[in-house]
């Protein structure tokens, strides 16, 4: 479905997997949509390429967008050829001419999508507009770029390994890259800049062997880039506009704070976890107290009767606890002379 290019207003409509099971390409580029991206897009688990960008979308980014299975190397292929055409063809010549009736039946073979041969999709990746149409078939790729996206980027997006382009570019996402991003094997092309994003550059962004373009500039990344594999063939214009991250290719150089800091790479989400837990905790036993405290304060100050009552019950406490106090020091001091004078 290629609906791009157009003056498409209004919302994304929340459609469903009971409505469009087999779509595979969703194109919805450069049009004057808004609203948020609906969650029911996260069902179409055929979906190959989804091209959302240039438009005025706002929201944050489906959490559930891991469940695009289309985006995972876990997805069975189909075969090239129909499941019933591996069986031995009778020859025309042959009195039996059907299958036997205790064979199952088998369904009708859906429509051929294998080849795409009289598809083609334009795309943006890589930085440059290429019009796929033999390999189209091939084609992984997310793009929500150049729109008014805010939160931060789901860490459930590292599940899409098969992956091959996602551009999260000219948005206002906020937070950190997911460091289990490392499990995207199939990237060859990752893209967020123009955000607030902030933190340190993943270490696990070392495995994706397979990335060829990254863009990581005009955020607020800090700490040093990391050295292994791909990343020494990147250069300074991948990183440009983030003045705290250090190493090369930058002139900035990474101190001895930069270091323990990237190896630390901030807190891990365990221990923030924990420290939220604390607090809460803390925060409720404030409650409970201020609650309490002031269930009983408050009644006194505003109920003279009660507070009178209350202060005669303290005083009449005090008198009890003086008067049995002095009458068993009495009976001590009593006791002591009688062992005095027996000693004596």
């Amino acid at each position: 479905m290629d609906l791009g290019e157009n003056q498409l207003s209004g919302t994304i409509l929340s459609w469903s997997a009971n409505m469009l099971s087999s779509l595979q390409i969703l194109r919805l580029r450069q049009n004057m949509l808004s609203g948020s991206i609906p969650s029911q897009i996260c069902e179409l688990s055929s979906l190959k390429i989804l091209d959302l960008s240039r438009n005025n979308l706002n929201g944050s980014i489906p959490w559930c967008i891991r469940n695009l299975r289309g985006m995972t190397l876990q997805v069975p292929t189909l075969p090239p050829t129909s499941p019933v055409a591996e069986a031995p063809a009778l020859p025309p010549t042959s009195p039996v001419a059907e299958a036997p009736a205790w064979l199952p039946t088998a369904p009708a073979p859906e429509p051929p999508v294998k080849n795409w041969q009289s598809e083609d999709v334009k795309e943006v990746v890589k930085g440059r507009e290429l019009d796929y149409i033999r390999i189209l078939k091939l084609v992984v790729h997310m793009d929500l770029s150049e729109n008014n996206l805010v939160g931060s980027i789901p860490k459930g997006i590292a599940l899409l390994d098969g992956l091959h382009s996602l551009n999260l570019s000219n948005n206002h996402l906020i937070g950190k890259i997911p460091n289990k991003i490392g499990d995207m094997r199939s990237l060859e092309s990752f893209d967020v800049s123009s955000n607030q994003l902030w933190g340190t550059i993943p270490s696990s962004m070392s495995a994706i062997t397979s990335l060829t373009r990254l863009n990581l500039s005009y955020n607020n990344f800090s700490g040093p880039i990391p050295t292994e594999n791909q990343f020494p063939t990147f250069d300074s214009s991948s990183y440009a506009g983030n003045p705290y991250l250090c190493g090369s290719p930058l002139p900035n150089k990474c101190g001895y704070s930069h270091q323990v800091q990237g190896s630390n790479e901030f807190e891990d989400e365990d221990s923030k976890t924990d420290k939220l837990e604390k607090w809460l905790f803390y925060f409720v036993i404030a409650i409970g107290f201020a609650t309490g405290f002031w269930g009983v304060i408050g009644t006194l100050w505003f109920k003279k009767t009660w507070r009178h009552a209350y202060f005669r019950w303290v005083e009449d406490l005090a008198d009890t606890i003086y008067v049995t106090t002095a009458i068993r020091m009495a009976k001590l001091k009593k006791w002591m002379m009688k062992r005095i004078r027996v000693f004596a």
